[in-house]
């Protein structure tokens, strides 16, 4: 299976926000947007540099795959399925990406990031609808019943994600059961409930070129 083996602090640093790639981590001063707020790398701290509307589009879609943990071919898979279906392509797009299932477990409070949350679909440790589902990619459709397996709701890294993302609260899109370790996904989100700092108009018009 591939994976970006990219330094995680060093994507939000190149993004030059938070993207939430180290869990708990991301929510302490030891940060690295919080300590090196400029991008990686000796030009890291150039200022003054104008960006082409080509450079500005394509980083926008480079923080989204990093920020849902998707590569290049698994993402324009994803938004050729967000352009074919009807309504808009940036909020389909989204979407399909929140709709993951390793996306949607890690909302749910299974895993302190994707990846800690796609690692644990991958180790057979999560439940769709009672049956056991072990890739990531999955598409969670609402209505869907999303739990932990026994033995990984025993884990004491799950039981400590679990609750410190009841803590922060929980998206208004789920349903979650902190005891049980299940929930439920009760609609896909919409626009104004994701993060503001996203500009998906500039990933559409970047793919639209």
């Amino acid at each position: 299976m591939a994976r970006n083996l990219d330094p995680k602090c060093r994507q939000c640093r190149r993004e030059g926000e938070k993207l939430f790639l180290k869990g708990e981590k991301c929510f302490t001063d030891k940060c690295s947007i919080e300590r090196r707020s400029y991008a990686p790398g000796q030009h890291g701290q150039r200022s003054g540099q104008r960006m082409s509307g080509y450079g500005v589009q394509l980083r926008e879609k480079q923080k989204l795959r990093r920020l849902y943990g998707v590569l290049e071919r698994q993402f324009r898979k994803i938004y050729a399925e967000a352009d074919r279906r009807k309504g808009q392509t940036g909020e389909n797009l989204l979407q399909l990406l929140e709709g993951r299932l390793d996306a949607v477990a890690y909302r749910m409070g299974f895993g302190v990031s994707r990846a800690e949350a796609r690692q644990v679909v991958r180790h057979n440790g999560v439940l769709v609808n009672g049956k056991r589902v072990n890739i990531p990619s999955f598409t969670v459709k609402p209505g869907d019943t999303v739990e932990l397996t026994e033995g990984a709701r025993a884990q004491l890294r799950v039981k400590a994600s679990i609750e410190a993302a009841e803590s922060r609260g929980f998206p208004e899109w789920i349903e979650v059961d902190v005891r049980a370790g299940k929930g439920v996904f009760k609609a896909y989100p919409q626009r104004a409930e994701l993060p503001q700092t996203i500009n998906e108009g500039l990933v559409v018009e970047l793919y639209s070129r």
